[in-house]
């Protein structure tokens, strides 16, 4: 007996059904990230490791457990991307994209990481992500989330909170870091394992911790908002300024961190409490030292990423997944009919783009033909038999709606359609 394969753990198939929801997201965003100036940009699913290593931090749960690398038949390491922001500043970089005007940039695609399958979080992911480079001031962190928030109104989604926090500078991040040591340090007996290990190689990542113990030992820790010098606060509230002029609302949340080392000054999360554990759909920040991390001279930059699978599952909460139904579907009886029904196929879709007709194929007689046809959802079931071709006509029967069938010409088949298509959309 042969073998039947599957998916491997943590990577998914998007089925039929469910692509038209993941196209719509598409579409929405597209089209918002180029009305507020975005160019597209597509990088590979493959960049070498270092690449990430030194973008996202060696002390990250990223690079230490998550990233799936190799080597090839070089000897180089390489990486299938786990994040999208590190490969964009390569492109960047390698293409001469900065240190000239802003440039705003923004990218789609699926990212890898090794993590344990659950509820909203898989191993094969799929992003979309903005990055601006060349602005250093609150303004275009404002417009980010201006644009994030008209987003989810596109989208239809609601009960979306926006948290904020400012990381400050390197100086002032060290500074706070020591602090949060010493303080964690003198309850070092009442630490799990995880939380030890964090605290060893990335402290600010204790903040993450989900852990009820940790966050009431959290309560009485120091906050990084003491520890902001006079820029890094003008900044901040050069910020909130801003949204509260946009309407924007939000919440600042002293305890956010992101988990990735490139990120100062403003960080942000967009959550959902409708997702159960996994509910940052999008999530941010300013990353201005990444540039010369990755060999460049130093240019601010700032951008998010949203997490495509969050999204559709909000937007499909309480729906039935269905396949994107047809406009309309052909009909076929008779040899004549099979042979010339293809011909007549292709000239509807010359005369109305954007149709999605669907011809029969596999003949049947009319009543399977029909069952076809109400199966693929569509409105009309336009009939071609053999009295049809000998009167030079079409027969329209509509499958939707309390309508009497109607008979078209041949040669006004193409007008017919074009204009009822128009008066659906």
């Amino acid at each position: 007996m042969s073998k039947t394969y599957r998916s491997i753990r943590g990577m998914h198939d998007i089925l039929p059904a469910a692509v038209s929801d993941w196209q719509q997201l598409e579409r929405v965003s597209q089209s918002l990230l180029e009305g507020y100036g975005f160019q597209e940009i597509r990088m590979p699913l493959l960049e070498r490791t270092e690449v990430f290593t030194r973008a996202i931090g060696q002390a990250t749960d990223v690079v230490e457990k998550e990233m799936y690398s190799f080597e090839d038949r070089n000897g180089d390491s390489l990486s299938l991307r786990p994040e999208g922001t590190a490969g964009v500043v390569r492109a960047a970089l390698q293409n001469g994209l900065l240190y000239g005007p802003v440039e705003r940039l923004w990218y789609r695609g699926p990212m890898f990481r090794h993590e344990r399958p659950q509820q909203g979080r898989t191993r094969q992911f799929h992003q979309i992500g903005a990055e601006i480079f060349g602005a250093a001031g609150p303004d275009v962190d404002a417009e980010l989330l201006a644009l994030g928030e008209r987003l989810w109104r596109a989208l239809g989604l609601q009960g979306i909170r926006l948290e904020l926090n400012s990381l400050g500078n390197a100086e002032e991040r060290a500074n706070y870091r020591q602090a949060l040591v010493q303080y964690m340090a003198r309850h070092q007996s009442s630490l799990d394992e995880d939380t030890a290990r964090r605290l060893e190689r990335n402290p600010l990542r204790v903040l993450d911790s989900k852990l009820p113990a940790v966050q009431e030992l959290l309560l009485d820790a120091p906050v990084l908002g003491d520890f902001l010098g006079a820029e890094s606060r003008d900044h901040f509230d050069g910020l909130r300024e801003r949204l509260d002029r946009l309407g924007i609302s939000y919440h600042v949340n002293p305890r956010l961190v992101r988990g990735l080392d490139y990120y100062c000054h403003t960080v942000f999360e967009w959550v959902t409490t409708e997702l159960g554990a996994q509910g940052t759909i999008c999530a941010g920040g300013r990353y201005d030292g990444l540039i010369a991390l990755q060999g460049g001279k130093p240019w601010p930059a700032t951008g998010f990423a949203m997490g495509m699978e969050r999204l559709v599952a909000l937007m499909t909460q309480g729906q039935e997944a269905k396949p994107r139904a047809m406009h309309a579907y052909l009909v076929l009886a008779g040899d004549a009919a099979q042979l010339e029904g293809p011909v007549i196929a292709e000239r509807i879709r010359d005369a109305a783009p954007g149709l999605r007709l669907q011809t029969n194929a596999g003949a049947g007689s009319f009543k399977a033909q029909f069952k076809r046809a109400d199966r693929s959802g569509a409105a009309l079931a336009l009939v071609l038999g053999e009295d049809e071709l000998a009167a030079g006509t079409m027969a329209i029967k509509f499958l939707r709606q309390e309508r009497p069938q109607e008979t078209v010409a041949l040669d006004q088949l193409g007008t017919w359609i074009r204009d009822w298509f128009q008066g659906t959309k």
